[in-house]
């Protein structure tokens, strides 16, 4: 068993700058917080190194919606970091309704580089019923 302690605090500026790069559809330095060879596993995604996590991401948004993601709240430790929020999705179908689905990611830091995320482990939504 291993005990980790957390402090609620206002999430670190590389989590927001991951964020608006999605929302802004940039997909640019915001993935700089990723190691090269972390690992992201967001619902059944797999997908391996920080260029194919910024990629699936790109491929994903670019299918019809805009997002944007608000922090509801952060909870940080040196190893582990966790994040809840909502993510508003403006879809481009206009007979599609907005959905706005709670989501939880947990960031694994890397021990050689504690700066960086070595996994991301997430889910979002449901978006309706």
């Amino acid at each position: 068993m291993t005990t980790i302690t957390f402090t609620k605090t206002a999430p670190p500026e590389w989590l927001l700058a991951m964020w608006k790069e999605i929302d802004d559809k940039t997909f640019g330095k915001g993935f700089d917080c990723f190691a090269e060879h972390a690992v992201c596993n967001l619902g059944v995604a797999d997908w391996h190194g920080r260029e194919a996590i910024r990629q699936n991401l790109r491929d994903f948004i670019d299918t019809g919606f805009t997002a944007h993601h608000d922090v509801v709240e952060y909870w940080d430790s040196p190893s582990l970091k966790i994040f809840h929020g909502t993510v508003a999705m403006k879809f481009d179908d206009p007979g599609m309704e907005p959905a706005q689905p709670s989501m939880a990611h947990f960031f694994y830091m890397d021990k050689t580089d504690p700066s960086k995320v070595i996994r991301w482990v997430g889910a979002v939504g449901p978006t309706g019923f």
